[in-house]
């Protein structure tokens, strides 16, 4: 049995998702078809990129992930399947695989007539290019089939965390439900006894739970894909600091500013 998973920003209220499930069943009537979300903010790459690098990874090896949050959807941007060597992403070529996929093993256009509809349209290609190319992977087709391999172009935009002249920052890539800020620094890259500065306010040290501290604290602790993560304890760290994505949170350690 193959496992598709299904992430978007199409919501459930019309018969878009249901589309793409019905022409996925139709090339591999046994598949299952799994939901990831589909309630991505319209047309928010960077929030898809990080749902995907949050799920994607639990999935059995030979899962196939369709992304469709495609705002260039018929333009220029190509529609790819990607193959990081134990799963196959099959999404449009605008860094929306970037965080799951970091260094990809393959990457193939998908140009094949087989993998397309006869007459895809130009603005559901979610339904005329991916679904069917990932009916046609489930079915047992080769990524290669699907058409010449490429670069992968796309990119979020998005700063990494990086040391300047001033010091080490890490940047929030995603604000989630809570309001909670999750930043790029890898837990390996978190000094001993570091604090944090954002939004003008300073939180000194890692916080183990959210229990760690009192109602309408903030903290920073290690979140659970293993990045430093900013929260108010029941609270909206995103409102009440008011920042957001792209913003940047300052890395200092013993009072002085690690560089």
């Amino acid at each position: 049995m193959s496992i598709v998973t299904l992430l978007t920003d199409f919501g459930t209220v019309d018969g878009y998702v249901g589309a793409v499930k019905g022409v996925v069943l139709q090339a591999r009537p046994d598949a299952a078809v799994v939901d990831i979300s589909h309630e991505i903010r319209r047309h928010d790459i960077a929030a898809a990129a990080f749902a995907l690098a949050q799920a994607a990874p639990h999935f059995p090896k030979g899962t196939i992930h369709v992304v469709v949050v495609d705002p260039g959807v018929g333009g220029r941007r190509r529609p790819v399947v990607v193959d990081n060597g134990n799963h196959l992403f099959v999404a449009p070529d605008n860094g929306v695989v970037s965080l799951a996929v970091p260094r990809p093993r393959a990457a193939y256009a998908i140009e094949s007539a087989d993998f397309r509809a006869p007459q895809p349209s130009p603005t559901f290609h979610g339904r005329d290019v991916f679904a069917v190319a990932a009916g046609q992977l489930a079915a047992g087709r080769s990524p290669s089939d699907a058409g010449p391999p490429v670069e992968l172009q796309g990119t979020l935009g998005l700063d990494a965390e990086r040391r300047d002249e001033h010091g080490q920052y890490a940047r929030i890539i995603h604000v989630d439900v809570f309001g909670n800020l999750i930043t790029d620094l890898a837990v390996e890259n978190v000094p001993p006894d570091a604090r944090f500065r954002v939004g003008g306010f300073q939180i000194d040290g890692i916080a183990h739970t959210f229990e760690s501290v009192s109602r309408g604290k903030l903290l920073a602790y290690i979140g659970s894909g293993n990045t430093l993560e900013i929260a108010v304890r029941e609270g909206n760290a995103a409102r009440e600091l008011d920042v957001g994505r792209g913003a940047t949170v300052e890395v200092v350690e013993g009072g002085k500013t690690v560089g």
